[in-house]
């Protein structure tokens, strides 16, 4: 009687956390670090590299450690921040557990609210040969259903290998699916929305693309993709903001990369189907900057992490016909 009442014990309990929201699932785990509120200057000032994640919108929390989890795996920051966060956690807990009497609940407050609670990211650390360790910032957007992670600035770890062993993951079945994070876009650098510093950024990761791909077929077939996330209706209703929508507009953007493009190499050409090479370019909707200071995260990727259909973008990691039955 004693091993049944067990066992149904352990059957309620395996119960009650598969009905646990997927915010108070992760939530004793890993703990969810506060915005870098000096890193939208920073961007408009410095070229950053880092992810830019989308996912449903009110699910900020949960997709914010996914993400860290996930990337913790590939980002030497992650697995050390990680590691030191869960310490700090169990702390945390022992403390009010022996003030308390009992052991302190996870604070699962709304999972709607996507305001950061946690401790700060720990700064970096200096290793034997001297080298400090890279360090990402949480970036507070405003836009919902979206997560940027960025690099200090002259940091240019290789983004797009880490998106790259991720997808890899994914299809091969090595790694779970993710429940909350859709799509993890690999930031190589980050400029002001104008002209001559959008066609210099371009200009320099095709050369670096094209020095560490040398057997590409010629001529190069390239493709640009270009997404605004709605910033352009909000300027439009701002005065101040008048010169800036000109260079939101869609085909002056295609015009500038093109130029850029076939600047460094003459023997290119568009191809929309099967691009060697995609320049990808996302605004980005930083919080406390003016809305006049336009900065855009560019990259120029290789075809196996883009898809092209129904428009140019980075690739899913889970496929459409996984996530329809998901409630965002």
């Amino acid at each position: 009687m004693a091993e049944e009442e067990r066992e149904k014990e352990k059957e309620r309990e395996l119960s009650k956390e598969e009905e646990m929201a997927p915010w108070e699932q992760h939530s004793t785990v890993i703990s969810i670090p506060r915005f870098d509120y000096n890193a939208p200057s920073s961007l408009l000032q410095h070229s950053h590299s880092g992810f830019l994640i989308t996912c449903p919108i009110k699910r900020e929390k949960s997709a914010t450690k996914e993400a860290i989890s996930l990337l913790a795996k590939y980002v030497q920051c992650f697995n050390r921040c990680s590691s030191e966060e869960e310490a700090v956690s169990k702390r945390r807990k022992l403390s009010e557990q022996n003030t308390d009497g009992e052991e302190a609940t996870a604070n699962s407050g709304d999972a709607h609210d996507d305001v950061q609670e946690g401790p700060p990211l720990p700064p970096a650390k200096v290793n034997a040969e001297g080298d400090t360790s890279p360090l990402l910032s949480l970036v507070k957007l405003t836009k919902s259903g979206l997560l940027l992670f960025t690099f200090p600035k002259n940091t240019s770890p290789d983004v797009v290998d880490t998106v790259s062993k991720i997808m890899h993951s994914m299809e091969s079945g090595s790694c779970g699916s993710p429940l909350w994070c859709h799509r993890i876009f690999p930031i190589q650098a980050t400029c002001s929305l104008n002209e001559k510093e959008l066609h210099e950024v371009v200009s320099k990761l095709v050369l670096q693309y094209l020095n560490n791909n040398q057997k590409l077929a010629r001529p190069i077939k390239f493709a640009v993709g270009y997404n605004r996330r709605g910033v352009e209706t909000e300027l439009n209703t701002s005065k101040e903001a008048s010169n800036a929508i000109v260079l939101l507009d869609r085909d002056k953007c295609f015009e500038i990369v093109a130029s850029a493009v076939t600047g460094v190499v003459s023997d290119s050409v568009v191809d929309l189907k099967s691009p060697e090479l995609a320049v990808l370019i996302e605004l980005l909707p930083l919080s406390g900057v003016p809305k006049e200071s336009l900065v855009v995260a560019v990259s120029v990727l290789p075809r196996n992490v883009v898809s092209v259909k129904p428009r140019l973008c980075i690739k899913a990691l889970v496929s459409d016909t996984k996530t329809k039955g998901k409630k965002n």
